[in-house]
């Protein structure tokens, strides 16, 4: 038989201890801490709210920006949507079924005003707190849903793709969106399942070569199953989160999360940042395949951020 030339052999540089789309469908502990700062460390949240933020795996901080602040980051949001340069890129991702822009990658090395924003105490200082290490951008977004015709993004755990995709070892990442339009029920807010990353799901199929061009469009692999889901759901509800602009979504790497398409005239837009700890760094794929380009992972320039 012909080797496959496309298949990425190199065995991973760490133990696999969160294996998935291994053809087995099944939810696990999870095993590693939510919280990783020692006890006895100042805070640079109210403590009820960082004991939320572990129970839930996720909390909503508003207030953190000024309305001068916000402004400055729709009117940069804009911009880069309108860009030719930009959408030529290969980085930018369209809607299914037409052109609106879905998500602009590497964002923070395309703008100076979301490098800054990245960087920005308010939030690199906590992404540190919480994971107890120095941090790097694991990944930087724009997202948008436009008016009438913004596509759904279905359930997932981030960790479960960035762990199988990228290698990234452990649970020591997290995510911040900040919220750059309101996000009502009606516009296809993102939806959180309290709890849920407690558990790992493990999900079925294989991971096809190039998943990614597929994927960042419409997820097919690596999304759980309705009894999963259920389960899940059952046991945590689900949180939607609403809130004005210059909110901070923040929410665990393990979290089951998803939004529903927005079919109402209101767009809704976040910047999102994905901190991940230093010692937490990507090794090869849990799948046996290439890994996923530099901007969607970093992986050959990764740089602790600095105020």
């Amino acid at each position: 038989m012909k080797p496959n030339e496309n298949l990425f052999v190199a065995p991973p540089l760490s133990e696999d201890l969160y294996p998935s789309r291994q053809g087995v469908s099944q939810c696990s502990e999870r095993r590693d801490p939510v919280v990783y700062a020692p006890v006895d460390r100042p805070m640079p949240i109210d403590q009820s709210q960082l004991e939320a933020y572990a129970e839930h795996g996720f909390l909503v901080l508003e207030d953190l920006f000024s309305d001068v602040e916000v402004r400055m980051f729709q009117q940069e949001m804009e911009r880069l949507s309108g860009d030719p340069e930009v959408r030529a890129s290969g980085e930018t991702i369209t809607e299914p079924g037409h052109g609106d822009v879905r998500s602009i990658f590497r964002v923070h090395q395309r703008s100076a005003l979301f490098k800054k924003l990245a960087t920005d105490p308010r939030l690199a200082e906590l992404a540190r707190y919480i994971l107890d290490d120095e941090v790097y951008l694991h990944q930087s977004r724009l997202n948008y849903k436009p008016g009438f015709r913004g596509k759904a993004f279905y359930w997932h755990s981030d960790f479960e793709t960035w762990h199988v995709e990228d290698g990234m070892p452990r649970m020591r990442a997290l995510s911040m969106s900040i919220t750059l339009t309101e996000n009502v029920d009606t516009n296809g807010p993102l939806m959180l399942v309290p709890g849920s990353h407690r558990q790992f799901v493990a999900c079925q199929g294989e991971t096809p070569e190039n998943h990614y061009k597929a994927s960042l469009k419409q997820q097919e692999y690596g999304i759980p199953s309705d009894d999963q889901l259920k389960r899940l759901i059952d046991r945590g509800s689900i949180v939607t989160a609403k809130c004005k602009p210059g909110s901070v979504i923040l929410f665990d790497c393990n979290l089951i999360h998803g939004s529903n398409g927005n079919i109402t005239p209101a767009p809704r837009a976040n910047v999102f940042f994905v901190y991940n700890a230093l010692s937490n760094r990507v090794v090869e794929p849990f799948c046996c395949r290439r890994p996923r380009p530099e901007y969607i992972c970093s992986r050959e320039h990764i740089v602790p951020l600095s105020d």
